[in-house]
């Protein structure tokens, strides 16, 4: 699904014009992203959680000449998916009944 294609869906179910779809979606993402930026962890309930991982600095090679090369420190975002998310796209369709603290 595509970013419009979202704020097509919000728009005919929240029965909203698409101007205002297309607003809350980008706030949404805005406030991810702000919070990324920012270092902060975001955990949506039942959909994951985002974060940025950070990676050292390390001497790679360069494939195509073997010589050595360094690679800077950098910051990614990293998604991890949820319980609910995971259970509910291994059964299809189906969504799983929800429990409380599932013993392992």
């Amino acid at each position: 699904m595509h970013k419009s294609q979202l704020v097509n869906e919000l728009s005919v179910v929240a029965n909203i014009p698409h101007s205002h779809a297309e607003k809350v979606v980008g706030t949404f993402f805005g406030a991810i992203e702000d919070g990324l930026i920012n270092g902060e962890r975001t955990e949506i309930r039942g959909l994951g959680s985002f974060r940025v991982k950070e990676y050292r600095g390390y001497t790679g090679r360069n494939p195509k000449t073997g010589s050595a090369i360094y690679v800077p420190p950098k910051r990614l975002p990293f998604f991890r998916v949820g319980r609910e998310l995971r259970a509910v796209v291994a059964q299809g369709n189906e969504k799983p009944e929800k429990t409380k603290n599932p013993k392992k």
